[in-house]
């Protein structure tokens, strides 16, 4: 059996740990089964893309993902406050891939700031489509902004000063609500024990404040008989418990109380802020993974950027990505790859075996992004 994956090896350190992934997940399927090897079908996006397409993101490459319905990609360089928006943001929503997913577990041996790193364990599920990400905004001068605030000023006798940029923050019932839906499902699928809503409704009381309550309609309506909400009884057994918490408190709870925290759902940019912050306790963004789902299809990436300041990328961590691709696997049914080539990466941090950005904090000799997958490999084969 072949399942056809797309993969786009993104920029920066991309194309070094894009190889070193590749090679771990072919070399890991193959120990586990007999039948059953990936169909790598390679898709353009960045850089590579610009210099061969002449466009960042090609149609084509995003016709390959929906055709195929699962893809993993590195990371794509995005310039700040010029050129192109954000391809990451451009594909979640071109594909409308709704559900960020971003599990945060600390992983034996891997360097932390904080002294109880494992007792942080959540899966965050950030809506990925809407709020100022939307990318609706006006330059400053601009006569898309002058027009914005003439209408602001003649309807709604809002005055903004004229050195003023402009963004619109979008929150829909209709994306809430799905967001919700999805990690509710994954609760309950995966026996977490609370989804806790994380919101700043105490300020944005119509976009924020909204998807609290569109959250909390989906969990009452649709899921009653498996949640209990924080001022119910706690005797109910088996029930998932349902709360919220507003974002800056989130921020202090996730660092002083982290055992309390199962699965998390937020808006795109606290989620973003959240889930960089819980990697912080955990060794960074370089050994966390991520997911972007919708119902159609979902790409896999690492949570970090491009590290254009690293000066050797065939040193760069591969963990996220290779995390991220376990995930894939699990998400093509592929559960026994998916465990054997986590359980592989984890063992071999626990050992000591890292790239540079983490061997350095154990007092060790970083090896390359390659030279790690081999480790993990025969690791796997053991």
């Amino acid at each position: 059996m072949e399942q056809p994956v797309v993969y786009i090896e993104g920029d920066g350190i991309g194309p070094f740990i894009m190889e070193a992934t590749l090679f771990a997940v072919d070399s890991v399927v193959r120990a586990v089964y007999s039948d059953k090897r990936i169909e790598w079908k390679e898709a353009l996006a960045g850089q590579k893309a610009l210099e061969n397409k002449g466009t960042p993101l090609p149609e084509e490459t995003l016709e390959a993902i929906r055709k195929a319905g699962v893809a993993i990609k590195g990371p794509l360089a995005t310039p700040v406050g010029t050129g192109y928006r954000s391809l990451n943001v451009q594909i979640r929503q071109q594909l409308d891939l709704y559900a960020c997913i971003r599990p945060v577990k600390w992983l034996k041996g891997t360097p932390s700031v904080v002294k109880n790193p494992e007792l942080l364990d959540v899966v965050i599920f950030r809506e990925n489509t809407e709020d100022v990400y939307a990318g609706i905004e006006w330059k400053v001068g601009s006569s898309e902004a002058k027009r914005v605030r003439s209408f602001l000023w003649e309807s709604f006798n809002i005055n903004l000063s004229e050195d003023t940029g402009i963004g619109i923050k979008p929150i829909s019932e209709r994306a809430s609500k799905r967001l919700m839906r999805s990690a509710m499902r994954y609760a309950i699928e995966n026996g977490r024990r609370a989804v806790t809503i994380v919101h700043k409704g105490n300020i944005m009381k119509f976009t924020e404040g909204a998807f609290r309550n569109w959250c909390y309609e989906v969990a009452r309506s649709e899921f009653r008989e498996h949640v209990r909400l924080e001022e119910e009884s706690e005797a109910e057994d088996g029930k998932i418990l349902v709360n919220d918490r507003i974002t800056d408190d989130m921020f202090q709870q996730v660092l002083l109380f982290p055992q309390r925290y199962d699965v998390i759902v937020t808006t795109n940019l606290n989620g973003d802020y959240l889930s960089d912050a819980c990697a912080a306790q955990v060794g960074g963004i370089g050994v966390t993974p991520s997911a972007n789902v919708g119902d159609t299809c979902a790409v896999f990436e690492p949570t970090h950027g491009t590290a254009p300041r690293l000066k050797n990328p065939k040193y760069a961590n591969p963990l996220s990505l290779m995390l991220s691709a376990a995930m894939m696997l699990e998400h093509i049914g592929w559960n026994e790859a998916a465990s054997a080539l986590r359980n592989a990466a984890e063992n071999v941090v626990e050992k000591g075996v890292a790239t540079p950005d983490l061997a350095e904090k154990m007092g060790k000799s970083g090896v390359t992004a390659m030279d790690f997958a081999r480790v993990v490999i025969e690791e796997a084969k053991r």
